[in-house]
């Protein structure tokens, strides 16, 4: 068992946390801007509360944060009232949010001064993947810290990689998706085309989804597309803030990402049409409006 704090009980945090604890067996305290959501969790689970995440990170061999952008990022680490400030030596922070590569170096470098480490490890596998223990996690930075985080970070996750150095996680989730991006938008425009052929869209996906063409995405979100059915998973705002950071960095590092930036404008679309809430897979509304 070890001494874990948690920052940023959202959709995905609180799951993450309770995971932690429960499977687990880990002693947790939680840290959320807003406290009631933070009582709720630990009514619910036990562990402690903290007010700052200072407080939460106090003497703790492992820190958690999952929030929503690289501003709140650098808040709950760095801030006045950051976790940085009272990291112990030679303890680990796992980032899970999916920020940009350029907080997670600036991270691990003021960790590093620290005397403590810092591991970029962003999540994919959506709200259910939280839920149920089975995310995707994608992680930067050193080997050795990596090796002592790994069974901690397995109570929530199916797959667990070190993909390089400080960034290669945040990078990594970016990849993903830029695949997500246009396995959607595909996919939309597959269903939108079958339904104005006037096939069965069951009967198509049952077939196709066996060949080369099949994906979780045709899986797991044909059936509530085809029903105009969009309350199922990532919702678009976070999508959009996603390929945002994926555009960024392309603009860096000189990749050309035409689908994507076309893409991204698609879900801007949506947007438009009350769509902020809606899952990624509401690019078959835009087609359909």
């Amino acid at each position: 068992m070890a001494s874990v704090a948690f920052l940023g009980l959202g959709v995905m945090g609180y799951p993450m946390a309770g995971h932690l604890k429960n499977k687990g067996g880990h002693d947790i305290t939680v840290y959320n801007r807003t406290k009631a959501k933070a009582e709720q969790w630990v009514g619910q689970h036990g562990g402690g509360l903290a007010v700052t995440p200072a407080g939460a990170a106090k003497d703790k061999d492992f820190v958690f944060s999952c929030v929503g952008n690289d501003d709140d990022l650098r808040s709950v680490t760095t801030g006045p009232e950051g976790a940085f400030k009272s990291m112990k030596k030679g303890s680990v922070f796992i980032d899970n949010t999916t920020a940009s590569a350029e907080v997670a170096r600036e991270l691990a470098a003021a960790a590093e001064a620290g005397g403590f480490s810092f591991l970029d490890a962003p999540v994919s596998g959506g709200q259910a993947g939280a839920e149920n223990g089975v995310l995707t996690v994608m992680v930067g930075g050193d080997q050795a810290a990596f090796d002592r985080a790994r069974p901690v970070i397995d109570a929530f996750a199916r797959m667990v990689g070190l993909m390089g150095s400080a960034g290669a996680g945040q990078l990594t989730k970016m990849i993903n998706q830029i695949c997500i991006a246009g396995l959607v938008q595909g996919l939309s425009e597959g269903i939108h085309f079958g339904k104005k052929a006037g096939l069965d869209i069951e009967k198509v996906i049952e077939v196709i989804s066996k060949g080369a063409a099949g994906s979780w995405q045709m899986e797991n979100r044909h059936k509530t597309m085809n029903a105009g059915k969009y309350d199922f998973g990532f919702a678009v705002d976070w999508m959009r803030k996603d390929l945002g950071i994926c555009l960024a960095e392309a603009d860096r590092n000189g990749a050309k990402l035409p689908v994507t930036a076309l893409v991204d404008q698609f879900y801007k679309d949506v947007q438009a049409m009350g769509g902020k809430r809606w899952d990624t897979s509401s690019l078959l509304a835009r087609l359909e409006k």
